[in-house]
């Protein structure tokens, strides 16, 4: 079995060593992460520079390649440039913080993951739901037993899963939910700031608006100490729009 490991944390966060170690115990792993951290790039993809790929040594031995591109950069670059094998899957992760509701449209982590699955490779997002706690022995290793399953059972073309999981022991976890996305979202603010050259800047800060209560919902049952997965698909079509619009009779 063959992985491609990348991460929009950059190739030097703790996540990507922590889950790179646990799978390289059950298949081959090639790593191809960003350079520096591109979190919320979405799924940005570079066309107008050049990408460079350098080498990058840990513990005196080979860890992967960095990009001075996108996590999607990485994905393409890993699965047409970088591997000699055929990838089984990509995994995405391990993110720190949560990437649920509304944040995977900006997330680079899903994007990456959503990148796979655009060529044709099974995709899977691991983010913990933490900024600064990084509890990643539970990530890991059902990190270990969902590309297994991926690999054993396959998913539907066009899908990924998303999971996210609370930073806690194990023993901790209160269980897994298969979920739905939730609509929670930030509110966000804008402090206005003037520079030493008195020029005019913006900084964005914000407040997490948890808009959703049901149980199978990603945000809710994270909160709840349990493990999210949410198979994901990007047709952004709206299928009951569609419908309605044929009834506009939209003239040429």
């Amino acid at each position: 079995m063959n992985i491609l490991i990348t991460n929009d944390d950059g190739i030097h966060a703790p996540g990507i060593f922590a889950i790179k170690q646990a799978l390289e115990m059950i298949a081959d792993v090639l790593v191809v992460a960003p350079d520096t951290e591109r979190s919320a790039v979405g799924h940005a993809i570079t066309l107008s520079d050049p990408l460079r790929v350098s080498e990058i040594h840990k513990e005196n031995s080979f860890f992967g390649y960095a990009v001075n591109g996108t996590p999607a950069d990485c994905v393409k670059l890993g699965l047409r440039c970088l591997s000699e094998k055929s990838i089984d899957v990509v995994v995405s992760g391990i993110n720190m913080g949560p990437n649920t509701a509304t944040n995977i449209m900006y997330s680079g982590t899903v994007s990456a993951a959503a990148e796979a699955v655009i060529m044709g490779v099974p995709g899977l997002a691991v983010s913990l739901t933490s900024f600064d706690t990084p509890e990643f022995e539970y990530s890991c290793s059902l990190a270990q037993q969902l590309v297994k399953k991926i690999v054993e059972n396959g998913l539907p073309e066009g899908t990924l899963l998303n999971v996210n999981v609370p930073p806690l022991k194990p023993d901790e976890i209160e269980g897994i939910v298969i979920t739905r996305q939730g609509k929670g979202r930030y509110e966000e603010f804008f402090d206005k700031r003037i520079d030493p050259n008195n020029r005019i800047y913006y900084w964005m800060t914000g407040k997490r608006m948890n808009l959703d209560h049901e149980d199978d919902v990603d945000d809710v049952v994270i909160r709840q100490k349990k493990v999210s997965i949410t198979p994901i698909r990007y047709d952004l079509t709206d299928t009951d729009m569609l419908q309605k619009l044929h009834l506009w009779n939209i003239e040429k």
